[in-house]
């Protein structure tokens, strides 16, 4: 009665909600207070199980891609969209789908499970497989130190039931693979040497956590980690080439940089690993050629008749891989944060060399990244604090000759920018 009812309130708030403008987790918080075990009761009876996918940066477009290579195999997939990878934001997504006994008809799920909250959600819904892309270094006051995010990618690996994915090209990674894991299987996927050389910064893995600082490596003895099923072994702008065993593939990848091909690299590893001798190379590379851009993360967007490049700064190495991906000094740039960066100080450790000016500089910590440009040496044409005037500026100036005009923003202005240009299809909409 509880879950019948659960689905019932939360789908009508979601209505709501989305006549408002875009989706909100509200629906999915109601439909946990009248039911708090909705998420277990939906997901508990998965033909082909539950996957997570997790790490410091990639979340959100790994699981656009792993969704779309396995729907291409013809497999029925339950997922929430980016951004959307709180428990509340699951429930939300599960409030679109699901009849009134709240039980999700698909063959498997593939949730992006934030690391923190994952903790907690793998003790209530138990995944089969977990795919852990990366360790990174976050924003100090989101989760301090790398080893702390260490153990918690740790605890989730450990609920894993079947097997866990591992990037072999990240220490901390995989090192958790190299974990004794029972009878879980371990999978790898990896970047071939002279790719990861050529990338001026690497897969911006964290250092290598200490054994006292991470809580996985106390718990079993280390193994090697078995040969990886997917290996990326070139990169140049869209394209990457991927090796899997005796075959290569060639993909286009929504966005340049070998973060994403790293990306991709995580998506087909799993789904070779979840299908079997059904996965065909051939079917994940076609699935790629018709992938769109998650929001943000080198999305092409329509601005009124412009277009925009949007690059998303979550924390250090996003900002720095998606600068060091531009592939040229762009002409027009647009850079923002406000209060959704509490503390920006990070600013300081990023190469700017990409950047030779700003054209317009906003949000409510505008003055801090001028006098981090000041001190880089890169000019600002204006500053203006207010975003929404900001924007209307920068689309006033003459379109850029050489490529897209750039927008660099926090997650926050980011969305911000999306409803300004009409784009209602928020992140997290469910």
């Amino acid at each position: 009665m509880r879950i019948r009812l659960a689905v019932l309130v939360g789908r009508a708030v979601r209505v709501i909600a989305r006549l408002r403008g875009g989706g909100s987790a509200i629906p999915g918080n109601i439909a946990l207070r009248i039911a708090p075990r909705f998420l277990e009761h939906a997901l508990g009876s998965m033909p082909l199980g539950v996957v997570f996918v997790t790490g410091s940066n990639g979340k959100s477009t790994t699981t656009h891609m792993l969704v779309a290579v396995l729907r291409a195999h013809g497999v029925r997939i339950f997922t929430n969209p980016s951004g959307a990878n709180l428990p509340q934001g699951i429930a939300s997504a599960l409030l679109a789908r699901v009849p009134l006994d709240g039980r999700v008809r698909d063959d498997l799920a593939v949730l992006e499970v934030d690391e923190a909250y994952g903790v907690g959600l793998s003790r209530r819904v138990t995944p089969t497989d977990v795919l852990l892309l990366n360790l990174q270094i976050d924003q100090l006051n989101r989760f301090h130190e790398p080893d702390r995010v260490y153990g918690m990618l740790a605890t989730i690996a450990e609920s894993a039931h079947r097997r866990v994915i591992v990037n072999a090209a990240d220490p901390n990674t995989a090192a958790l693979g190299r974990v004794s894991t029972g009878s879980r299987e371990v999978v790898a996927f990896d970047v071939a040497p002279e790719v990861l050389a050529a990338s001026p910064r690497g897969v911006a893995a964290a250092p290598r956590v200490s054994a006292k600082g991470g809580a996985g490596d106390a718990r079993g003895a280390e193994v090697e980690l078995p040969e990886p099923v997917a290996v990326i072994e070139a990169v140049e702008g869209l394209a990457a080439t991927v090796r899997m065993g005796a075959e290569r593939a060639f993909l286009t990848l929504p966005a340049r940089g070998l973060h994403y091909a790293v990306d991709a690299a995580g998506a087909l590893a799993t789904a070779q690993s979840l299908l079997g001798e059904r996965f065909s190379l051939t079917t994940a590379a076609e699935a790629f050629s018709g992938l769109a851009t998650v929001y943000g993360r080198g999305e092409l967007l329509d601005a009124r008749g412009q277009q925009l490049e949007v690059l998303m700064m979550k924390n250090p190495p996003s900002l720095q891989l998606n600068l060091d991906s531009l592939g040229r000094v762009p002409d027009r740039v647009l850079l923002g944060v406000d209060e959704g960066t509490p503390d920006p100080s990070w600013i300081y450790d990023i190469d700017l060399s990409t950047l030779d000016h700003v054209d317009v500089l906003t949000g409510t910590k505008a003055w801090q990244w001028a006098t981090r440009l000041a001190y880089a040496g890169i000019p600002v044409a204006e500053v203006i604090e207010e975003f929404r005037p900001a924007v209307e500026a920068f689309l006033a100036l003459p379109e850029a000759p050489d490529g897209p005009k750039v927008a660099i923003l926090n997650y926050e202005l980011m969305m911000e920018l999306r409803l300004m240009m009409g784009h209602l299809d928020l992140e997290g909409g469910a």
